[in-house]
């Protein structure tokens, strides 16, 4: 498993101000006096969206389940978002997150998603194939989180190995409350939109208690038979519209590029000079 090391990183507010005493010129005391400017108005302090009051706390007595989730979705940096390390981590910010007086339960749960191509003719006219992906739970743990201490999470090496299928992805979601059933589960999972370290993906949950969820993709999704085995090496099937090259290929009409019932346009008129 690998080892996370991070550290919560304080969140320190404070408001200042400064005054000057105006002196004369000369030890004269007869002498006129200088005006002396107005003194600057103290800056303000920023108020913690969950100060804590005299018990050394946060009341969060009689908080709905989207304040909850709302809570969650503050403190928690998902493993994209979590640079110090590859988990998951629930920081502490003591003094501007809490800690909240009554701690709230919170449920991370890692899924692996297998792709496979719904329709047999997947790269025939260079149009992206529709996709099926089942879901499974591989990982959960259950967190009592109230931000008076970081509490971290590992990944499960499996299901985040760099050698994993193509056809395989996974999933994270934070959840307020019990775990997700499967009638809570996503219907719709973005398939081969642009990945970096700071996309979060397009996730379907029909449940309102996830509070954060963070999607991995599969990395050649096309290559996948219907039921999620890799057919090919996905070095020589690139994803359908990412080899602009590909539009022209031997012996095709340039008029034959968008099909109907796709939008098309006639390359002569592109290219004709206009007339005068």
């Amino acid at each position: 498993m690998p080892v996370v090391a991070a550290l919560a990183v304080a969140v320190l507010f404070a408001g200042g101000c400064s005054s000057a005493h105006g002196t004369s010129p000369s030890g004269d005391p007869s002498a006129t006096g200088v005006s002396e400017s107005p003194s600057p108005s103290p800056t303000p302090s920023l108020t913690p969206p969950y100060p804590t009051g005299a018990s050394g706390c946060h009341d969060n007595k009689g908080w709905t389940a989207e304040e909850s989730r709302d809570w969650v979705r503050l403190v928690v940096n998902t493993p994209k978002e979590n640079y110090r390390g590859d988990g998951l981590r629930v920081a502490s910010h003591l003094g501007y997150n809490g800690p909240l007086c009554r701690k709230i339960t919170v449920q991370v749960e890692f899924w692996k998603l297998v792709y496979g191509v719904a329709n047999g003719d997947r790269l025939s006219d260079g149009t992206r194939p529709d996709y099926y992906f089942d879901i499974r739970r591989v990982k959960r743990v259950e967190l009592h989180a109230d931000a008076s201490v970081e509490q971290k999470i590992a990944l499960p090496t499996s299901l985040y190995a760099t050698d994993r299928s193509p056809c395989e992805g996974a999933l994270v979601s934070i959840t307020v409350g019990k775990p997700l059933t499967s009638k809570e589960l996503p219907k719709e999972v973005e398939v081969g939109g642009g990945e970096d370290r700071w996309s979060r993906g397009t996730v379907d949950f029909p449940s309102q208690r996830v509070a954060d969820f963070e999607l991995s993709q599969p990395s050649a999704p096309q290559v996948c038979s219907p039921d999620g085995k890799p057919t090919a090496d996905p070095a020589d099937v690139p994803p359908p519209g990412s080899q602009p090259t590909d539009l022209y290929p031997t012996g095709l009409d340039p008029t034959d590029l968008y099909p109907t019932p796709d939008h098309s346009f006639d390359i002569g008129d592109v290219l004709r000079t206009p007339t005068p």
